[in-house]
């Protein structure tokens, strides 16, 4: 089955009305996901949270200790637009333990695939700092988590949000065992990304970055990544895909925008999954990251979810 992982304690991340990743993106997402019935068709789990030894897989202690600290303290700001609420540090902790429950669900081979429906997001986020509206990075402790508890060795993260992944890449940047594809708006923040981007050391050539003009067609989008990903996956050959599910390159996101349809987002997903059934037994676990377009986004990630479930 397809799990979808998600609690209610993501709306207790109170990042305020006028922000951009507020409440409302998840909420509406349950609401409509519930009206269209494709609630009933998945597998609804709530997460575990991380623990603080999974969290320190890829931040520092003092980091986590700063966050608690913030939230304890009655919230503020860690840089001009990421907040930390009362109840962000819980939030942020059972956002990092969504993707570890369904790798977990995974690997026992009851299920296929997961979607986390989480918030606060994390892919801009690295070891020592939390930015872009992002605490800890969900996708980057799944990665680890994967290879120090399930003891599998290549981890592949696909991150097709509008802005780069910098804290997913800065993390792995010197690793060969975690190839990190991102492809996105670029010049845009956060300012990372560009092609010569390739890894470090031992790293190198185990990221690929493809920056995008913001006029690109959807058409050309959809080609581009499915050249790359089909090209990287075969050579790799990974034993685990995760996804960097951004939802700000659809036409209408607010802050965001490429021109991608709602519909193409089932094909990027139908690109992804088909890689994974050829090579790590169909397992993908997918983390929400951004998509601010308050009506359209539970469209889109209702087209993202419809894929992953014909794959079972």
């Amino acid at each position: 089955m397809t799990l979808l992982v998600y609690d209610d304690i993501f709306l207790k991340h109170d990042t305020g009305y006028g922000h951009p990743e507020n409440f409302r993106r998840v909420e509406n997402t349950v609401s409509h996901l519930k009206a269209s019935g494709l609630w009933e068709t998945l597998k609804i789990i709530k997460p575990q949270a991380a623990s603080i030894e999974e969290i320190g897989l890829v931040h520092s202690q003092a980091y986590i200790k700063t966050v608690k600290k913030i939230a304890d303290e009655g919230g503020g700001w860690l840089d001009g637009d990421t907040i930390v609420s009362t109840a962000s540090y819980e939030a942020a902790v059972y956002a990092a333990g969504a993707p570890l429950t369904a790798i977990d669900l995974i690997m026992k081979g009851d299920d296929r695939n997961a979607f986390c429906l989480v918030r606060p997001p994390g892919h801009h986020a690295i070891a020592t700092r939390g930015m872009g509206f992002c605490l800890f990075n969900n996708v980057a402790i799944a990665a680890k988590y994967i290879q120090w508890k399930h003891q599998l060795k290549k981890i592949f993260i696909v991150d097709w949000d509008v802005h780069h992944g910098n804290g997913t890449q800065d993390i792995f940047y010197n690793d060969p065992a975690v190839l990190f594809f991102s492809i996105h708006r670029y010049p845009f923040y956060p300012g990372s990304g560009r092609k010569e981007e390739v890894g470090e050391g031992h790293g190198v050539g185990f990221t690929i970055n493809v920056p995008l003009p913001a006029d690109i067609k959807s058409e050309e989008y959809i080609n581009l990544f499915r050249k790359v990903l089909e090209e990287k996956v075969k050579q790799f050959v990974p034993e685990f895909i995760i996804i960097s599910a951004g939802f700000d390159t659809y036409k209408r996101d607010p802050i965001g925008g490429l021109n991608l349809e709602i519909e193409d987002f089932k094909t990027l997903t139908e690109i992804v999954v088909e890689s994974a059934e050829a090579y790590c037994n169909g397992r993908v676990v997918s983390c929400l990251e951004g998509g601010y377009n308050l009506s359209d986004l539970p469209l889109c990630i209702e087209s993202h979810t419809k894929a992953l479930l014909m794959e079972n």
